[in-house]
């Protein structure tokens, strides 16, 4: 089983908003925090947002009031509301399930268990 499947990425104007799913495996979920990080080509993954097993959230000041973390437990999904896009947010989003996610947003990519297959989201201005 693939241990995260995420969806929900496309193209939408400055301003507008789009909703990313990731679904995860009932074991990864249960025993992991889960987050969502972002590249840009030629950059590292960056963790932007998290959410701990107990239900904790965490964001980056970059997103902070504009994305929301939450999560489904009986569905195992996590999810990233992103509302107020901007040309800068331009890039590739990865579900990620690691411990401490939610603890350290300065974590990095190499301390990621899992990953989903990652997502398109483009800003036009």
């Amino acid at each position: 089983q693939v241990p995260l499947v995420e969806s929900g990425g496309g193209l939408v104007q400055a301003g507008g908003s789009l909703r990313l799913s990731c679904v995860a495996s009932k074991r990864t979920f249960a025993t992991n925090d889960m987050g969502w990080f972002r590249q840009i080509p030629g950059k590292e993954r960056v963790l932007i947002a998290a959410i701990s097993r107990s239900g904790d959230t965490s964001h980056r000041d970059s997103v902070k009031g504009r994305f929301t973390i939450s999560r489904d437990v009986d569905k195992s999904t996590v999810y990233l509301q992103m509302n107020s896009l901007k040309p800068e947010d331009t890039a590739t989003y990865y579900c990620a399930a690691a411990l401490g996610l939610a603890r350290n947003l300065a974590t990095t990519w190499k301390s990621v268990s899992y990953w989903g297959q990652g997502t398109q989201v483009t800003v036009s201005s």
